[in-house]
């Protein structure tokens, strides 16, 4: 009534079937020598080693990461290893607080900002006047701080990807996870300080009927998780998509096995790399954006509920 199949075998078969259709790997020249250019986007896998541009026996050299043993709390391990997306995140908190330091410097002492702090002060007033207070109000200003280590902490890390030798953090669900939690954390937190918490548990039953709230108050907790997850799943997809599409083009090369052909992937891979270069920046804005949208939600339900009952009182005096 079983099937049962012997380890060798089940071996033989996969490789057999890898030989035969997988996509990565092509017989180059006619030669019998197959070609696998998966290595594209090892850059874009986690693991324990940095790769160095230094060649031995005609690769490149690995730095193998520091490695501890897991720590189980209240029965959840904990791996506090430092794996190549850990590290390259590390690294992009230390290079962007060495340039904010030097930056608040420079603007300390130079009446006109210059340099670096001209650079930094750009990009601020534009956080300032084009995200938070369109979407937060005068409030948002009270949240500039984080929203701008957001988006600088996720622009850093989209670039520090497209370096050679370097890896994108955010291509790792479990880093745009973490944004997406502390997000969460900043939005519930906005929003119960700007409403306090007896309005803002109201708010959850979405001003219905005592008999609907059975069924609004699952659709509005369900509502506060969707907004994150759509922050976490959105920046991991798109800082995935670029390299596949890469990945694609590049082995239209391997598929035609044409001298002819070649030009024409490599200019549009070289297209799509540049155009990473706007994604990068744009997905640390609209990141950055969406989160304070969701804040302001938050913060301005109760100024609308304020509005709404002065001009109603407004109403009633002049009638």
């Amino acid at each position: 009534m079983f099937l049962r199949l012997e380890p060798t075998t089940v071996s033989d078969s996969l490789q057999t079937t890898q030989a035969v259709s997988d996509p990565t790997t092509a017989v180059a020249g006619g030669q019998g020598d197959k070609v696998d250019f998966a290595h594209v986007l090892d850059h874009m896998k986690n693991s324990m080693e940095l790769e160095i541009p230094w060649l031995h026996d005609g690769h490149f050299s690995h730095i193998t990461l520091p490695s501890f043993p897991p720590l189980t709390i209240g029965g959840i391990t904990f791996d506090f290893s430092i794996s190549k997306h850990v590290f390259f995140l590390l690294l992009s908190a230390v290079i962007l607080t060495v340039l904010a330091v030097r930056a608040a410097k420079q603007n300390r002492t130079n009446v006109i900002p210059r340099g670096m702090g001209n650079l930094f002060e750009v990009f601020i007033v534009f956080i300032r006047d084009e995200v938070a207070l369109p979407n937060m109000g005068p409030g948002g200003i009270t949240y500039l701080p984080y929203l701008l280590t957001t988006f600088f902490f996720i622009l850093i890390m989209n670039l520090i990807g497209l370096v050679p030798f370097g890896a994108t953090a955010t291509s790792n669900v479990s880093v745009t996870a973490g944004l997406a939690i502390i997000a969460f954390v900043m939005i519930q937190f906005a929003a119960i300080r700007a409403q306090g918490l007896k309005h803002y548990l109201a708010h959850l039953t979405g001003g219905v009927h005592p008999v609907l709230w059975p069924i609004m108050i699952p659709i509005e907790i369900l509502g506060l998780f969707t907004k994150p997850f759509a922050l976490c799943i959105r920046l991991f997809a798109n800082m995935t998509g670029g390299h596949i599409v890469i990945l694609s083009l590049i082995g239209l090369i391997f598929i035609f096995q044409s001298p002819i052909i070649a030009p024409v992937p490599i200019l549009f891979a070289l297209g799509i790399n540049m155009l990473e270069l706007f994604v990068a920046l744009l997905q640390a804005y609209v990141f950055t954006m969406l989160t304070s949208l969701f804040m302001g939600l938050g913060m301005q339900t109760e100024h609308h509920e304020e509005g709404h009952g002065e001009a109603g009182d407004h109403a009633h005096n002049h009638s």
